[in-house]
């Protein structure tokens, strides 16, 4: 029983104190006057009876009610319920007048009791002041309050002749029972009567409407984001003008709170002057009045909701998580139709005639029973996850969290996590995890209907019928008595407060008042107390916990099959086959992935410990170690699915013998894992294994033994559900059931609790002690097993961690220790100092103690654990870390003993002859890199990549070998590898290991040869060995000095110790250089072309490894030199030195002469008739270092005048010649850009000299005759043309691009204006793919030299006055663009991470934002119309940047367009060495080959150049003698520093190097190739690679590519990649020559497996699949060897086929055979056709464009082009037999060894000088053909075995060649004599 009221309290206005307008509240009375001992009286009443403040009023408002809530220390709450009503204002002393009492005394009278006069208005001044009744209570019975105070306001008004002491004291000493569905009536003594109902469970909430009332308001979507929120414990601030709605609307979200109470700040209405509470940091649920609105929204975290807008406002910085779907949706959707149940029948044709709506009271239960279903659903099952801790005296219980989100699949739901770790959940498990107390409708609920909530989701009307049946027990809760009695209460009449008030409210007599309060507390004192016996019963558990949303079942059946692989691995590992468990790990690692597998194999390693104990040996504890890492490593820090808790107990067990008497256990090896330094999965473990052990101290012995062995000992015991009764771990996998009579924790609990009050004192002490100590001795286990995890195996790791998590800061974690210490093989650490150690090892026995010193706190007070145990813990843990670590000391020393893990074995890369490794391989994985091929991308094909294997550093290469982590790809050998010289970009990543899935150190490292090496270290490489790595990396790829590049460190490696040349010897060595450089040049040009020396070509087999030392001097040596230049180079005295100069100038000078440009003579004779002479101005480089020693200049132009001309360029470059067309004998020219002084002052209108400019205006003055002269030396028909220039066009060519328009550089449309193209060309537009106008008519006006500039430089500039040249100002791009874009290109070829979605498209995308082939575009646009001009005879000067990079580029290409001759293999080395080489192209600088060259970067400017050549050679293929391999080889070298070709920045720097010599001279070193042509060359000799065997040219040929962008492509060298061995550009290290056909095997396979796979990315498929003429090459080569005939020169046979295949094609021998291949295209373009004239034998060769690089194939030999072979000679022969047969007849002729005698058909050829055979007479295939050039003699032979047996023994004769003996024999002795006379006669006419 409880009082209905505490307290009365009459309270008034009163002054303020400091004077200020505002009133304040003061309590006039209050009863009882003394406190009840039980309830003090709450301070402050006055300010929540007028929270709005107490102030004066104008007119009388009527009275107004509202419960206000206070909550007092002991968080009881106190309702307030205030009746307030206005009375007139009393006047103060002073104003007081007698006509006013006066008027006051009538009234008085006049108003007799029972008179009801007619309401009169108040008197104009008349103020009214606020007064209130309060009733103090803690029960909360609002309408019982109001009709109380109703009825005292209605005795003072209606003046009723009842005592208001009596009704006071009554209201007082009324007692009325708490709950259980009792029925009170009451009468306060005023003729009333109530009836007070209690609810049937007090732990259910009272709502009334309020929950209704609230939706009405609100909304559906507003209140759900309430709900979240104060679940969430966010703020929540209610604003209303009415204080009734407010306090209903907080009482409402309370009733949805149901069954968590809210437990922070809850003031539903909030006074005025506490406004500040407003910005406490704890949350709330507060209620304000709506005047206040502003100061709600200065406040940033509130969520606001305005009851009377129907508003939720929630700021940007709050979020409130949502209910976890489904449930979200599925509450808002059964809101909706309780709330609106027409909703479902708006759409109905017929809707049923009315729907009945529930009351408001009914429908505020069914909204409540929503959310009661709704936590039913949420928190189902919790009680299997509550560990009960502690039994007696009191219940101490904890929940497993994180098991009950991993069971319930909801360990990502942010709301529910918010949840349970709030304080009401908190509440929740204390208050309803007890096991045995009185349970109420939400405990039935959870329990008992969830099967039903489950059945029911998806049928709405049953779901609204149970919301209905649990409404009416709501609704029962609370009116347990429907058919109530009236109650009978007095109320005033109407507009009763509008009379004049009788008089204010009497004061009431206090001393009557208390004498009834304390009659009636000394009649309860006598009568017995009413206790109503509790019903306790034991909490139903509920079925056990479901997902929430069920995963899809398609998993189901695949996940069975993983499980079968789990076993299946783990059953071999512990029989012992090692083999068939390594087969399956990968799959198994795989499936860990998967919950359920993981679970699996925490159970199956379960059954294989014995006594908590197993002994494995080294493989089978690898294997388990792995898994349990694998299983781990997914784990979060607090381990929801039980994983880690499971395989707790398994790490402990599992062990090896390292030595007698020292073990290791599991557990040093997988300590990496953050769930082991999360406290929280510590104490969830702890209770789960305290429980158990407390259930056991009160389970009968035998069923606890049961118990255990269906529990599987401890496994699952942290999941373990009411008291491991059946551990969710197992039950999940669908072990057997378990049995049902095993009673839980739980169940045990219960009944103890029960049991309690009946036990004995001393039994209940010795039962609490028990259980204290059971506790104990857990923790003392506890903090043995936490060492054991936190301390790691190697104690001077411990600087890693120390960052680890758990130890420094609990929440962070990292991968230091390395996992694979188990098998000891951890990189030796480079600080293992004893001292060193030991100080690290305290410093980690601290950091452990200290954790597990805070846990043991935690849990042992938490679970009452006495002080003293306490302390005794304390002194335990540090002896327990210690002694822990001195173990692990002896065990990280054998386990270093142990032979590190069987990993696949290091392939040793090939290398070099001369690379050297200067790291050893580190263990590495090699990662994919975003190119899709290798990783078994939407090409197909296996998954290459990742790969396992290592990292090699050499002098030359980064070399990656390795093997496939996926071992269905088999045993393929990956290969990756690039020059350290074309590294561009290194940067570190942390990425993921293939096999283990650790995060791991890495390393990125990007190439310009298009390689991308992105790997992980393996765990045993220690961070100093991948620092040593980088550091080594850089130091090769930017050398300090250019000596220390590969090229030049070579030879040193042979000469040891030679010290760089001093300084002091340049002067003269370059004096002497100069005088020699021209006398050499004179000699060179003197001698035509040099002759050859004859050698023999390798044989076949040596094809692929260089050749053996005695050939070496017939390969290398292609000219043959003086005597002198033979000696090595060492031995020469400088001046001898100096005379190779020849060597140095020799390709200049032979193309100079080659063109007819040079004379190289005195000044004094100089032969007037050339136009150009070669001057050795330059031979010092002391007018242009950049510049080549010897240059052509006019004729005209004295050497002293170049110096002056020279200093108008950038770098001194001033226009020199380089090229002249041999039809319209155009010259080109190549220069720097103009200094701006030049040429401005040259051309420019005003040139006003300013002092001291003399020396630049005689330059100018210079310049502009050099200009000069070099247009008078044009060809005279130049001056025919008239002065007339491109100005005299007519105005409609002007164009919009002013005079001459412009090749833009920005801009994607780039390129020539239509204007300037057309002009230049002298035609019409251009056509519109980009195709150069069709050269048909060429306009006669044209200047004699165009000069082609930089449109910046000749700004301003007017043209020439005499109109001899003009200016074509153009924009190009500048090196740094040419660097910014090719970063581009390679970030799309080689993107470095798989991209998100890929697709052709997003290549394409990342390709066009490079802008690279816009650039090709531009420079073959700018080179065409060179092109162009030349070929109309006009003279091009190109004066770009600083001259050699675009200019190089532009020149050298418009070369190649025009003169067939640079499309040879012999043209194209002299075109590079004579523009790239000699004119100083920086390629040191800009291939960034040394430190200093670091800053800079990678500019590929001479690849750009290649790029274009491969694009021209796209479009012509029949006019390259190379082949497109030739051109990625150069691509591939110039930047590999391989050779010494590339290095440097010009010719002087070589010298000066002393290089030239050495390349040239050297020919005996040791390194013979240290020139890219001399290695081109011999290979050339060995294999046709280099070769383009549709080399067709037409004579005099001009290119015109296409250049739009759509006609480009994408080189392959960008794209392609060879993993089976690397890039093939060392072709050393290709692979052998491919295998032997399969008849010759030894197996004798069936002939259809020489069918092979071949994978994209990993073979080449044109050495797979060579070309057709390789292939035939290939097909001579063996027969050749068949029959025993020395194989020849591929070359000699390739241009025997094309001369045999001249002559079938022109049987009637006119016309001059001037190509293998006929064309039918067009002259000007023969692009891609091949066609092939059918001879009159029909035998046509079939050619394939894809001669790319094939396995037999190289290039031809450097002879040059024009030179066909002899063969070539007898076209003009026909080919009639009769004319070609000098002599014929049978002959036996013996095949190669072991092969018999056959008879042939022989033919003795006089006019081609040969022997041919053939099968028979009529035959017209030749067979075989001897040279008589090489026969040496003719004699008589003898018999051999096998020969005719008929025939004379002097029929045999022999005829002796240089390669071999053949052995004949005629039909008889005479015509084996005439055979010999005739073979005699012709080889003497030879």
């Amino acid at each position: 029983m409880a009082r209905l009221a505490d307290y009365f309290v009459l309270v008034a206005f009163g002054p303020h104190p400091r004077g200020s307008g505002e009133g304040q509240g003061q309590i006039l009375q209050r009863f009882p006057e003394k406190d009840w001992e039980d309830n003090p009286f709450p301070q402050g009443i006055e300010l929540f009876c007028q929270p709005s403040g107490w102030q004066l009023c104008p007119e009388r408002n009527p009275p107004t009610f509202f419960v206000a809530v206070l909550t007092d220390i002991n968080s009881e709450r106190h309702y307030c319920a205030c009746l307030t009503f206005w009375e007139p204002v009393e006047p103060t002393q002073e104003e007081l007048c007698a006509r006013d009492a006066a008027e006051r005394d009538e009234e008085a009278d006049e108003g007799g009791p029972g008179a009801l006069p007619p309401p009169t208005p108040s008197p104009p001044g008349q103020l009214f002041a606020p007064k209130t009744l309060v009733l103090v209570s803690r029960l909360d019975h609002v309408e019982v309050f109001r009709n109380s105070l109703g009825l005292i306001y209605t005795i003072h008004v209606e003046g009723l002749n009842v005592g208001l002491e009596n009704v006071v004291g009554n209201l007082l000493t009324c007692v009325i029972p708490l709950a259980g569905g009792s029925q009170r009536t009451i009468s306060l003594g005023a003729g009333d009567r109530q009836v007070i109902q209690t609810p049937l469970t007090d732990s259910l909430p009272i709502s009334r409407c309020s929950v209704a009332l609230l939706f009405r308001q609100l909304g559906i979507t507003n209140v759900l984001s309430l709900f979240c929120a104060a679940l969430t414990e966010h703020k929540v601030l209610f604003l209303s003008r009415s204080y009734q709605r407010l306090s209903d609307a907080c009482r409402g979200l309370l009733a949805l709170l149901f069954p968590l109470r809210y437990s922070f700040t809850y003031v539903p209405i909030l006074p005025a002057q506490l406004l500040e509470v407003l910005s406490t940091p704890t949350p709330f649920i507060i209620g304000v009045n709506a005047a206040f609105q502003a100061e709600a929204q200065e406040l940033l975290d509130v969520i606001v909701a305005d009851l009377d807008g129907g508003t939720v406002t929630v700021p940007e910085c709050v979020h409130i998580p949502p209910l976890p779907e489904p449930l979200q949706s599925q509450t808002h959707s059964i809101l909706s139709m309780v709330l609106d149940p027409e909703l479902e029948l708006a759409d109905l044709a017929f809707p049923p005639p009315t729907t009945s709506i529930s009351s408001l009271k009914m429908q505020d239960k069914e909204l409540r029973a929503v959310f009661l279903r709704l936590f039913a659903q949420l928190l189902q099952g919790y009680r299997w996850c509550l560990h009960m801790v502690r039994i007696h005296p009191e219940p101490v219980i904890r929940f497993h969290k994180a098991a009950f989100l991993g069971q319930r699949g909801l360990v990502e739901d942010d709301f529910l996590m918010k949840v349970l770790e709030g304080m009401a959940f908190a509440g929740f498990v204390s208050e309803r995890g007890v096991p045995y107390r009185p349970t109420d409708l939400f405990d039935e609920l959870v329990a008992h209907e969830v099967a039903r909530m489950r059945a029911d989701e998806n049928h709405p009307q049953r779901v609204l019928r149970h919301v209905k049946e649990l409404a009416e027990q709501l609704y029962k809760n609370e009116n347990p008595y429907p058919a109530v009695a009236m109650h009978k209460v007095q109320r005033p009449g109407e507009a009763s407060h509008l009379r004049r008030a009788p008089r204010p409210f009497p004061r009431l007599d206090e001393g009557m008042v208390q004498w009834i309060v304390d009659q009636a507390t000394a009649k309860m004192q006598g009568a017995p107390p009413a206790v109503k016996a509790e019903k306790r019963t034991t909490v139903p558990s509920g079925p056990p916990m479901t997902a929430i949303v069920e995963r899809s079942g398609g998993l189901h059946g695949n996940s069975a099959r993983r499980l079968e692989v789990v076993r299946n691995c783990i059953s071999y590992v512990f029989e012992g086959k090692m083999l068939e468990a390594k087969k399956l790990l990968p799959a198994v690692l795989r499936a860990l992935k998967g919950r359920a597998a993981r679970r699996c194999l925490a159970q199956e390693l379960h059954l294989h410990v014995q006594q908590n104990r197993a002994v494995l040996d080294h493989q089978q504890f690898d294997f388990v170690v792995r898994m349990m890492n694998c299983c781990l490593q997914d784990c979060t820090s607090l381990d929801e699915h039980g994983i880690a808790a499971a395989l707790l107990p398994l790490v402990t067990a599992f062990c090896r013998k390292l030595s007698p008497g020292v073990t290791q256990f599991a557990y040093s090896c997988v300590q990496e894992h953050v769930v082991w330094s999360t406290p929280q999965f510590w104490e969830a473990m702890f209770y789960g294994d305290v429980q158990t052990h407390i259930r056991a101290l009160y389970l009968e012995p035998a069923e606890d033994r049961d118990s255990f062995s269906v529990c599987g000992g401890s496994l699952g015991r942290g999941m373990g559900g009411p008291g491991s009764r059946s551990p969710v771990a197992l039950r999940q996998v669908g072990e057997a059931p378990v049995q049902e009579d095993e009673r839980s924790a739980l169940d045990v609990a219960s009944e103890q609790r029960r049991l309690w009050p009946t036990l004995s004192r001393e039994k209940q002490q010795e039962l609490v002690q028990k259980e204290e100590s059971t506790v104990f001795s857990q923790a003392i286990h506890y903090a043995n097993r936490m060492s054991y995890l936190l301390l790691p195996l190697d104690s001077s790791k411990s600087r890693l961690l120390r960052e680890r998590a758990g130890l420094g800061e609990l929440e962070s974690a990292s991968n230091s220790l390395v996992t694979n210490s188990m098998a000891g093989s951890v990189a030796e650490s480079y600080d293992t100092e004893s001292g060193f150690e030991d100080a690290e090892t305290c410093d980690v026995a601290g950091a452990v103690v200290r954790f597990i010193n805070r846990f043991v706190d935690k849990v042992c007070t938490e679970s009452g654990v006495t002080s003293d145990h306490l302390k005794g813990l304390h002194v335990m843990v540090p002896d327990i870390v210690q002694m822990h670590i001195e173990t692990l000391e002896a065990v990280h020393r054998e386990s270093k003993r142990l032979p590190p893990i069987q990993k696949p074995k290091l392939l040793r890369p090939r290398l070099l002859p001369g690379e050297e490794c200067v790291l050893d391989g580190l263990r590495v994985y090699l990662l994919p890199d975003g190119r899709e091929e290798g990783a078994g991308g939407p090409g197909g094909g296996p998954a290459l990549l990742p790969a396992e294997g290592a990292v090699f550093l050499t002098t030359y290469r980064v070399i990656f070998t390795g093997m496939p982590t996926d071992p269905l790809v088999g045993e393929q050998v990956v290969v990756r590898s690039f020059p350290v010289a074309a590294l561009t970009k290194e940067k570190r990543v942390s990425v993921q290991t293939p096999v283990d899935q650790l995060l791991q150190d890495g390393l990125q490292l990007r190439s310009c040869t298009f390689q991308l090496l992105k790997m992980a270290f393996d765990e045993e490489v220690g961070s100093d060995s991948a620092e040593l790595f980088r550091k080594q990396l850089h130091k090769l790829r930017y050398p300090p000095d250019i000596r220390g590049t590969f090229a030049l460190s070579l030879g040193s490696a042979h000469t040891p110790g030679r010290p760089p040349r001093a300084n002091k010897d340049k002067g003269p060595s370059f004096r002497t250089l100069s005088r020699n450089l021209v006398k050499n040049a004179k000699k060179t040009i003197g001698r035509q072309y040099v002759t050859r020396k004859k050698y023999n070509p390798p044989s076949w087999e040596h094809r692929g490894q260089p050749p053996p030392e005695d050939q070496e001097d017939e390969i290398s040596v292609s000219e043959e030199l003086e005597p002198s230049t033979l000696t090595p180079s060492s031995a020469l005295k400088p001046s001898d030195r100096m005379t190779m100069s020849s060597l140095v100038e020799r390709a200049c000078c032979r193309d100079y002469q080659r063109l007819g440009l040079g004379t190289l003579s005195s000044s004094l004779s100089r032969a007037k008739s050339e136009p150009f002479r070669i001057s050795p101005v330059n031979r010092m480089y002391a007018i242009c270092r950049s510049y080549p020693g010897l240059l052509i200049v006019p004729q005209s132009v004295q050497d002293n005048a170049l110096q002056r001309v020279s200093r108008c360029y950038r770098q001194n470059r001033f226009p020199v010649v380089c090229w002249r067309s041999g039809r319209s004998k155009a010259v080109l020219l190549r220069s720097g850009g103009l200094h701006g002084k030049g040429v401005v002052g040259l051309f420019k209108a005003q040139n006003a000299p300013s002092p001291g400019q003399s020396q630049a205006d005689s330059s100018s003055l210079e310049q502009e005759k050099y200009l000069q002269a070099v247009v008078s030396s044009m060809p005279r028909y130049a001056d025919a043309s008239g002065r007339n220039t491109l100005s005299g066009f007519s105005s409609a060519h002007m164009g919009s691009h002013g005079k001459w328009g412009s090749v833009r550089a920005s801009g994607r449309s780039g390129g020539l204006s239509t204007d300037v193209g057309s002009r230049l060309a002298g035609v019409g537009p251009p056509q519109a793919n980009g195709a150069p106008p069709e050269p048909g008519f060429l306009r006669p006006q044209r200047a004699a030299l165009y000069i082609i500039g930089d449109k910046a430089q000749l700004k301003g500039v007017r043209p020439d006055p005499l109109q001899q040249w003009e200016l074509v100002p153009i924009e190009v791009f500048e090196a740094r663009q040419v660097k910014a874009s090719f970063k581009k290109l390679l970030k799309a070829c080689v993107p470095g991470c798989p991209a998100t979605e890929p697709s052709p498209a997003s290549f394409l995308r990342s390709l066009e934002d490079s802008e690279w082939l816009i650039q090709i575009h531009k420079l073959l646009q700018v080179s065409v119309l060179v092109v162009e001009l030349l070929d109309s005879g006009s003279s091009v000067l190109v004066s770009l940047e600083d001259g050699w990079d675009i200019t190089t580029q532009v020149v050298s290409l418009v070369q190649l367009l025009s003169d067939p001759f640079y499309r040879t293999l012999e043209g194209f080395r002299l075109l590079v060495e004579k523009e790239w080489l000699s004119f100083g192209h920086r390629f040191s600088h800009r291939g960034a080959h040394t430190l200093a060259g670091q800053s800079s970067g990678f500019t590929p400017v001479f690849l750009q150049f290649l790029d274009c050549v491969h694009q021209i050679h796209l479009q012509f293929p029949m006019e390259f003698e190379f082949s497109p391999f030739y051109l990625k080889f150069l691509g591939y070298h110039h930047v590999s520093r391989r050779f010494r070709t590339f290095l440097l920045d010009s010719d002087y720097e070589r010298i000066e190097l002393g290089l030239l010599y050495e390349e040239k001279g050297d020919r005996r070193a040791p390194q013979a190739c240290r020139s890219v042509w001399e290695y081109v060359e011999r290979l050339s000799k060995r294999t046709p690679v280099f070769y383009n065997y549709m080399y067709a040219p037409e004579d005099a040929e001009v290119l015109r590519p296409y250049s739009n962008v759509s006609n480009l492509k994408v080189w392959d060298f960008y794209t392609e990649e060879t993993l089976a061995e690397g890039p093939p550009y060392d072709w050393e290290l290709a692979q052998g020559p491919p295998e032997p056909p399969e008849e010759e095997r030894p197996d004798g396979g069936a002939p259809q497996s020489r069918r092979r796979v071949v994978w994209p990315c990993y073979d080449s498929r044109p050495r797979a699949q060579p070309d057709a003429i390789s292939r035939l090459l290939e097909e001579m080569q063996r027969l050749e060897t068949e029959l025993g005939r020395p194989p020849e020169r591929w070359k000699d046979a390739w241009d025997r086929v094309k001369a045999a295949q001249r002559l079938e094609g022109r049987p009637d021998g006119r016309g001059t055979p001037s190509s293998l291949l006929v064309s039918s295209v067009p002259h000007h373009r023969r692009s891609l056709g091949v066609y092939l004239q059918e001879g009159p034998v029909g035998s046509t060769l079939s050619l394939s464009l894809d001669s790319d690089q094939s396995s037999g194939s190289t290039a031809s030999s450097s002879r040059q082009a024009a030179r066909r072979s002899t063969s070539t000679l007898y076209s003009q022969f026909q080919t009639a037999e009769s004319e070609n047969r000098s002599y014929e007849g049978t002959l036996y002729k013996k095949g190669a060894f072991m092969k018999p005698w056959k008879a042939r058909w022989f033919v003795l050829d006089k006019t081609k000088h040969q022997l041919r055979y053939y099968d028979h007479r009529a035959d017209t295939e030749c067979k075989g053909v001897i040279d008589l050039a090489e026969v040496e003699a003719v004699a008589p032979g003898t018999p051999a075995m096998g020969a005719p047996k008929t025939v004379d023994e002097k029929a045999f004769f022999d005829v002796k060649t240089t390669r071999r003996v053949y052995n004949f024999c005629a039909q008889d002795v005479p015509s084996a004599q005439q055979w010999v006379d005739q073979i005699q006669s012709c080889l003497s006419d030879a």
